[in-house]
């Protein structure tokens, strides 16, 4: 009985190098025996001990494999192929030259370098592998012209060139720059909401500057000022700030209070020059701001006497003239006037009275100030401009004072973050006299830094008021 030939231990067959089982003794691919094949040596894997390496068996020699038959032919080799051989188009879809075309760069007669003679150099800093040009044809692709030549096309800007012209009275939308706003503030193109011209509001002339924004709470500016200065029959100038505050509770409020500051500066711009007592002339310019806020209301506000139910625009309004010998004030509301001398060792003062609950409480000897301030209903006004008001009182002062100082004019978007007299005056900077404008930024920056939690207004006025402040503005 023969032996059967035992399993090998190759893993691959020597012939097709198909993968092998232990106990395949055929391939299953080619039909190899593998009986025939020699079991490779055992792996005895040398190990220096000694950090020297043990001496390696001579090398084998050399096989000498015998090279792969090429296409077409065993004494040529196999053709290459080079992208410039692949047919195509341009990206005009126009057919690209062949290589054998004479107008093909690989041409010899359509490549100059092609053809140089052996040993010929390039043109000074011309790199290798760029063609010359060739100066018996036209170039196919001309040169542009140079950045700064004559016929350069310069592009159009594109934050600007291409934005389109609105037509006239329309405004842009500022964040696409391409739709018109609407009349009730949104772009008709993408929706945005554009910013409120009353935002934030500034003015300056040379003895008078104002400043208002809308704080950090509000979704918009309710107040309103007005600054001019003019001059009195005898030469003197007289210089004007108007502030008012819209009551949020009404009805359009932001309408109410730019009516009453409009309309009390012009009175007092009319009535000064012709030679009305200045603390008169306040007093009269309330009256007409009033007759503008009752103007708003609707005629059914303006039929009954005292409608709970109806709730017409309404603001307050303070006002300082200042001459150079007298300070006028005058107010209906909660909004106020405060004096701060030049020389900070002076007491600085506050020359308005709130119309407000706080303040009658303390006026009737109910509650000190402290206590009064502290309630809730601390700021109820019982004294504001509107067809719905009670009786109008006009509330103006006048004074005459004895030193240089500065006047502050503010709504209760200010005061509520310096209260008193002496908190005004430290929140006022040292050189507000010189710099009005500046210091009424600094007024209101410090109400944003102390929450903003209302519409912020303040106005600065010199005092004596300085004589380049006369003409009217």
């Amino acid at each position: 009985m023969s032996q059967m030939p035992q399993p090998t231990a190759l893993s691959r067959c020597p012939s097709c190098e198909e993968p092998l089982d232990a106990a395949d003794r055929f391939c299953g691919a080619c039909g190899y025996d593998l009986s025939t094949a020699a079991a490779p040596p055992q792996d005895h894997p040398t190990i220096a001990m000694n950090g020297t390496s043990p001496d390696l068996p001579p090398a084998a020699p050399s096989v000498d494999w015998p090279r792969p038959r090429q296409t077409g032919s065993t004494d040529t080799p196999a053709p290459v192929h080079r992208a410039a051989d692949i047919p195509g188009t341009d990206s005009g879809g126009s057919e690209l030259p062949h290589p054998e075309h004479p107008e093909h760069p690989g041409h010899p007669q359509g490549d100059p370098a092609a053809v140089r003679p052996a040993g010929a150099k390039r043109p000074a800093g011309q790199p290798s592998g760029v063609r010359f040009d060739r100066p018996s044809e036209p170039d196919e692709y001309p040169l542009a012209p140079p950045a700064d030549g004559p016929d350069r096309e310069v592009p159009a800007d594109p934050r600007t060139g291409d934005l389109p012209v609105p037509a006239a009275g329309a405004k842009l939308c500022v964040a696409c720059r391409a739709g018109q706003v609407d009349t009730d503030g949104y772009c008709e193109n993408c929706g945005h909401a554009q910013p409120r011209e009353r935002d934030h509001m500034e003015q300056e002339l040379g003895a008078v500057a104002a400043v208002s924004d809308r704080g950090l709470r509000h979704h918009r500016n309710e107040d309103a000022f007005a600054v001019s200065s003019t001059a009195l029959p005898d030469g003197s100038p007289a210089v004007v700030a108007i502030v008012c505050d819209g009551v949020s509770s009404a009805t359009r409020p932001d309408e109410a209070s730019l009516a009453a500051s409009h309309a009390a500066n012009e009175s007092l711009l009319a009535a000064l020059p012709l030679g009305t007592h200045p603390q008169q002339a306040m007093h009269e310019a309330i009256v007409a701001a009033s007759e503008a806020v009752n103007a708003l209301a609707g005629p059914s506000t303006a039929e009954g006497e005292h409608a709970p139910h109806v709730n017409a625009p309404a603001c307050t309004i303070v006002g300082a003239l200042v001459t150079p010998s007298l300070l006028i004030v005058g107010w209906v509301g909660d909004s106020r006037v405060y004096w701060v001398p030049v020389d900070r060792t002076s007491t600085p003062a506050r020359l308005t009275e709130d119309d407000s609950w706080a303040a009658q409480m303390v006026a009737a000897g109910l509650m000190n100030e402290a206590e009064a301030y502290a309630d809730e209903r601390a700021h109820a006004i019982t004294g504001w401009l509107g067809a719905d008001a009670y009786e109008l009182e006009p509330h103006t002062v006048s004074f005459k004072p004895d030193r240089p100082g500065v006047v502050v004019v503010c709504t209760d978007g200010l005061w509520n973050y310096a209260e008193t007299a002496e908190e005004m005056a430290e929140a006022v900077p040292l050189d507000a006299a010189e710099r009005p404008l500046h210091s009424a930024r600094v007024l209101v920056g410090h109400a944003l830094d102390g929450g903003g939690h209302d519409n912020v207004t303040v106005a600065v006025l010199p005092f004596p008021a300085p004589s380049q402040g006369a003409g009217s503005a």
